[in-house]
């Protein structure tokens, strides 16, 4: 079931959002030298990795390594990237992702491939089996401003607890975060 209604509203939602997200594209096009898209190498379900799709909101020159590592993250950030990550545009193309399976709409969020701390933790509480998504548990309570270990606290209690309904709550509260721009730190 959760499969059908992750390809049922990504397809949708493509579709109603389609004229933003060219938008977005010509808007990430003509600021900035680079690709449209940013494709990074991610971990996925039972640790495989996958090509994940985001709109690029940083500088060709960035260098590859989580955003939380990284001293001052807003000097690489492109002229419409600061705006495209506090609204999220930026994540629309991992729609796509979602289509093809790699990613469901609500999961534990993917690891970079070198965020070795994080997938050694997942593992070990088997969250590593369950297909990462768009949004999680652990986003809607605290996204980027959580530490690790405590991500992946959340991301076992979804584990534990995981349902449709919750699905629908974390979906729902994902939607009011993003309006309210709540949890967003670059």
């Amino acid at each position: 079931m959760k499969r059908i209604f992750d390809i049922t509203v990504s397809g949708l939602v493509l579709i109603v959002l389609l004229p933003v997200t060219l938008a977005v594209a010509l808007a990430v096009k003509l600021t900035s030298k680079g690709s449209v898209f940013h494709i990074s190498n991610r971990v996925g379900r039972g640790n495989r990795i996958f090509r994940m799709f985001k709109f690029r909101t940083m500088r060709v020159d960035t260098p590859h390594v989580a955003t939380h590592l990284m001293t001052d993250p807003e000097k690489y950030l492109t002229p419409v990237g600061g705006f495209l990550r506090k609204t999220s545009l930026d994540e629309l193309p991992q729609l796509l992702n979602v289509l093809t399976g790699d990613m469901s709409l609500v999961g534990p969020r993917p690891a970079l491939f070198n965020q070795d701390d994080l997938v050694e933790l997942r593992t070990g509480k088997g969250i590593h089996q369950l297909v990462p998504g768009i949004t999680g548990w652990a986003q809607i309570n605290g996204r980027d401003e959580l530490p690790i270990p405590e991500k992946v606290e959340l991301d076992a209690w979804y584990l534990a607890n995981r349902s449709f309904a919750l699905d629908m709550l974390i979906l729902f509260r994902t939607f009011v975060n993003v309006i309210k721009r709540d949890g967003v730190s670059h």
